[in-house]
């Protein structure tokens, strides 16, 4: 399993390593010894597990406050993203940085993405399945979002998004949002 932070402190790619023959293939996707040797430590308590039906569709950018925030562990099992973490810790050097990783079926790329963050992928291809484990259940009382195209924050993304829900369409920006409770703590 090979490990490597992005350019955002505390944000990684994690590649499993695949074992192939003429029956297909296997792969480790999580071994909590493993990435904790790697310096993710998370304690996962809910897996989630999304389906969009068409390229294009953006989800995001989705965040959950304290004291119900969430770290995840993100992966495509079919199809092609462009996957998002944007740092949205008060204090933090990077704030308001984001890094982006393309996640497929084909490549098992996993993105590791800390408290603190916010989050949000397109689908590349049709038919589109992402898997998640969080480190916190969701609270629909404590679910925030930040405006796919803020300016400030510029992320570039490889397509136009087709599909968006309505929340994420009227979303505010992020120098709007006053309710955000993320420390950067160095």
């Amino acid at each position: 399993m090979k490990v490597t932070e992005t350019k955002l402190k505390g944000v990684y790619v994690v590649e499993p390593q695949v074992f192939g023959d003429a029956r297909g293939w296997f792969t480790e996707s999580w071994s909590e010894k493993k990435l904790a040797e790697a310096g993710i430590k998370a304690d996962f308590v809910q897996d989630n597990h999304s389906y969009s039906a068409q390229k294009g569709t953006l989800r995001g950018l989705h965040y959950q406050l304290n004291p119900m925030c969430q770290a995840k562990m993100l992966r495509c099992t079919r199809g092609k993203i462009f996957d998002v973490a944007v740092d949205i810790r008060k204090g933090s050097p990077q704030y308001g940085q984001w890094v982006g990783v393309e996640l497929s079926a084909e490549n098992h790329k996993q993105l590791f993405i800390p408290r603190g963050f916010a989050h949000g992928f397109i689908t590349l291809t049709d038919d589109v399945e992402v898997q998640y484990k969080a480190d916190n259940y969701y609270a629909p009382e404590c679910d925030g979002n930040i405006r796919w195209d803020d300016p400030e924050i510029n992320v570039e993304w490889p397509i136009e998004p087709v599909i968006l829900s309505d929340k994420d369409r009227v979303a505010p920006l992020l120098k709007e949002r006053t309710d955000l409770n993320f420390v950067y703590e160095g």
